[in-house]
């Protein structure tokens, strides 16, 4: 075929991709193909306006290494990851919801015994988190990993300080009789995903914030179940109704009350307010 224009090019392309042997690849290439396409008949960008479009990919791609991801970044802002998550996650009653695993998550966090402090010598309102992990239908998961992640008072995360030696603020402890775990860290704080490359240029350009509501990471294993990946929100906490990645939800906004002394539920003394966090996480089952 030649001669293309705006009207037959779409079917050509698609066409050209008939062949393709993996029938889901075929899929998604062409069903990419035919919306990229709608979107260019739609918008009519001109040629400047195609170009920048392509810088801006080419600068993405090229801030993205071992310690940053700009396209997730991008996927985040652009509200997909979330989508994609709610696309591969419709739970049944008593499964707790999920949210987007973030860009902070480190594989082999220390494994420690219940009760243990996970951010020893860090500066921060105490928080003393205590949860349980059961079935969707209810029954109580001992043995579950639960790994747990979080922001210091400064919103940010170990790997983002230089001035850290080792993982601290995450952990993994696992669940005992019950289903039941806890552990005793500090408050996480709101922090801005980072906003320096040119997904900061697209919110700064279209007059959006780069912040996240306070809030800390679960993701929660056991074996027959499908693993667990949220967040838990502070009810107190500013940017619930503008979160930049669009991750929260109102099942999982708690309120991390306040006490104004202590000590905390396991006799740990406390010089001033500490926090008091309780959740109770509901996993799906894999049959």
């Amino acid at each position: 075929m030649r001669d293309f224009n705006e009207f037959n090019i779409t079917d050509a392309v698609i066409e050209r991709f008939g062949a393709t042997p993996n029938p889901r690849l075929k899929q998604l290439v062409s069903r990419l193909t035919a919306y990229l396409h709608d979107y260019v008949r739609e918008v009519e960008p001109s040629f400047e306006e195609w170009l920048l479009a392509v810088q801006f990919l080419t600068r993405t791609g090229q801030l993205c290494d071992e310690a940053r991801q700009e396209f997730i970044l991008l996927s985040d802002v652009l509200g997909i990851s979330m989508l994609v998550d709610a696309v591969n996650h419709r739970l049944p009653d008593g499964a707790t919801e999920t949210t987007v695993l973030g860009p902070f998550h480190v594989d082999n966090a220390p494994l420690l015994e219940n009760g243990a402090d996970m951010s020893p010598g860090m500066s921060g309102e105490p928080l003393y988190i205590e949860g349980q992990v059961i079935a969707a239908d209810g029954t109580p998961l001992e043995g579950a990993m639960v790994d747990l992640w979080h922001s210091d008072q400064d919103g940010f995360y170990d790997v983002q300080r230089t001035d850290l030696v080792g993982p601290i603020g995450r952990a993994r402890v696992r669940t005992e009789a019950g289903g039941k775990f806890r552990i005793r860290t500090i408050t996480p704080s709101p922090y801005p995903i980072p906003y320096d490359g040119p997904v900061g240029d697209l919110l700064t350009a279209t007059k959006r914030h780069p912040w996240r509501p306070a809030h800390v990471h679960f993701m929660i294993a056991h074996p027959g179940y499908e693993t667990l990946v949220t967040h838990v929100f502070d009810a107190d906490s500013d940017y619930l109704d503008s979160d930049a990645v669009f991750g929260v939800k109102n099942s999982l906004i708690r309120e991390y009350v306040r006490h104004e002394q202590g000590p905390m539920p396991d006799g740990t003394p406390v010089a001033g307010t500490w926090r008091h966090l309780q959740f109770q996480f509901g996993l799906k089952s894999r049959e």
